[in-house]
């Protein structure tokens, strides 16, 4: 099991934000990932700063730190010019990028083009368009394709990924066609685990509904031929009834029964004061160094 963390972009570069980066790769974490937000929820009224630009800084303060969304979606984003951020980015990072991608939500992101925000279905829709124009954009020197939601006119991509065939996809998926997709197109699933118990539902309801989400993702990758126990499975924290940072007996408790469902990667949100992600930072930090060792895994940065 890996063990990573969520960065929130909420600090100007040069007062606190550079640091929160290299004190992630300095405590070890495998990854550090951030939102892919134009704003988000309580912090909406805050500082918010961009995830590509953020993510380019911190590639070039960083060495061994894997480097992500968590996640990105089409409510803002067209695959064309975001295959060539990605591309960018993976390239000054040295190869250290991986994409969380999903369908996205109803927040801000769904009308600040203007648009009136989309179904359930039709954000599945184009998510189901967005990832596979995706995938031939990062992988193809040229792509033309002519879709219901995206265009391709001769788009040229040289010289490609520096990790080939083209960087990690994780994809964000509960739902039947979502996961689907994250069988035949991701190298890892993320879950946040089932909304509708996160106020009210207790961490043995949570449990279990991950684990029925894992067995429909073990039944998508069937249809695929795909082995479902050689993809990745990462579990976002910070939305289940479970309160993995209050403590470090409550973090080992909780990792050790997620990765007894098959999760190879926990992330969990560097701390926030005066937010839904505050956390004692020193049981962050204990976290981090000790946590997986706790359980006898390997270490996070491994």
């Amino acid at each position: 099991m890996r063990l990573s963390t969520v960065i929130l972009p909420t600090r100007r570069w040069h007062e606190g934000g550079r640091d929160q980066w290299l004190r992630a790769e300095q405590l070890g974490f495998h990854a550090a990932y951030t939102y892919d937000h134009l704003s988000w929820r309580t912090f909406r009224d805050g500082p918010w700063f961009g995830a590509v630009p953020t993510l380019t800084a911190a590639a070039g303060v960083t060495d061994r730190l894997r480097l992500g969304t968590m996640v990105t979606s089409p409510n803002f984003r067209h695959p064309v010019t975001l295959a060539k951020e990605l591309i960018t980015l993976d390239d000054v990072s040295g190869g250290r990028i991986t994409l969380g991608i999903g369908a996205g939500g109803v927040g801000f992101d769904a009308t600040a083009l203007g648009q009136e925000p989309w179904t359930p279905k039709e954000r599945a829709d184009r998510l189901g368009e967005f990832v596979p124009l995706l995938d031939r954009l990062l992988s193809e020197d040229v792509v033309s394709y002519e879709g219901t939601f995206y265009s391709a006119d001769e788009v040229r991509n040289i010289p490609g990924c520096v990790q080939r065939p083209r960087l990690p996809f994780a994809v964000a998926a509960t739902g039947p066609r979502g996961l689907r997709l994250a069988a035949r197109y991701g190298q890892a699933w993320v879950t946040t685990g089932d909304p509708k118990l996160f106020e009210e539902g207790t961490p043995e309801q949570s449990l279990e509904a991950i684990r029925g989400q894992v067995e429909k993702l073990g039944a998508a990758c069937a249809e695929t031929g795909r082995d479902v126990a050689a993809m990745d499975k990462i579990l976002l924290t910070g939305f289940t009834p479970d309160r993995p940072l209050e403590s470090f007996d409550a973090f080992v408790d909780f990792a050790g029964r997620h990765y007894e469902l098959g999760f190879t990667e926990i992330v969990i949100h560097m701390p926030i004061a005066d937010s839904q992600f505050a956390a004692d930072e020193s049981v962050f930090d204990k976290i981090a160094s000790e946590g997986l060792a706790q359980l006898g895994l390997s270490a996070p940065g491994n």
